[in-house]
């Protein structure tokens, strides 16, 4: 088994962490600068709260990163909606999907669009990873098609 690059692993964990932090905007209408600085001071790279030994952390992610994500969903919200919505089979829309995996295909759509300096592959792929903690395979395959579809047409 190959081990990722701390980069990479950085990116992974800004990635979960961004999804995270979305939902918690969408539920809690949490202001952003508010919600940017809980997870700076209490989440990214902290101790996990309820490891019984204290000694497990999240995995370092990179900030700059995810604040990228977060603000650039938060920004571009209507543009992003737009195109997933797009996407998505006839008679269904974005209020349909569970609140969880429309951050995963939000935060996303924000890299394909946005985020050139990240190969669509590779941020295909991270989503994938990032619903399949949330959900099983045919959800992770739901965002591969969504966010596949949207690279094609975005990136070309």
């Amino acid at each position: 088994m190959t081990t990722r690059n701390p980069r990479s692993q950085a990116r992974s964990s800004a990635r979960l962490a961004a999804v995270q932090a979305l939902y918690q905007q969408q539920m809690e209408k949490t202001p952003l600068p508010r919600l940017l600085d809980e997870f700076h001071q209490h989440r990214l790279g902290r101790t996990v709260d309820d490891d019984e030994h204290g000694d497990a952390v999240y995995a370092e992610a990179e900030v700059a990163f995810f604040d990228d994500i977060v603000r650039g969903v938060d920004a571009r919200r209507a543009e992003i909606d737009e195109a997933l919505s797009a996407r998505l089979a006839s008679g269904w829309t974005l209020a349909r999907l569970d609140k969880t995996m429309l951050q995963v295909l939000r935060a996303g759509a924000y890299e394909l669009i946005a985020r050139t300096d990240v190969p669509a592959g590779a941020a295909i792929n991270e989503y994938v990873d990032v619903a399949k903690a949330f959900f099983d395979d045919r959800e992770a395959k739901f965002v591969n098609g969504i966010l596949d579809a949207l690279a094609r047409e975005v990136r070309g």
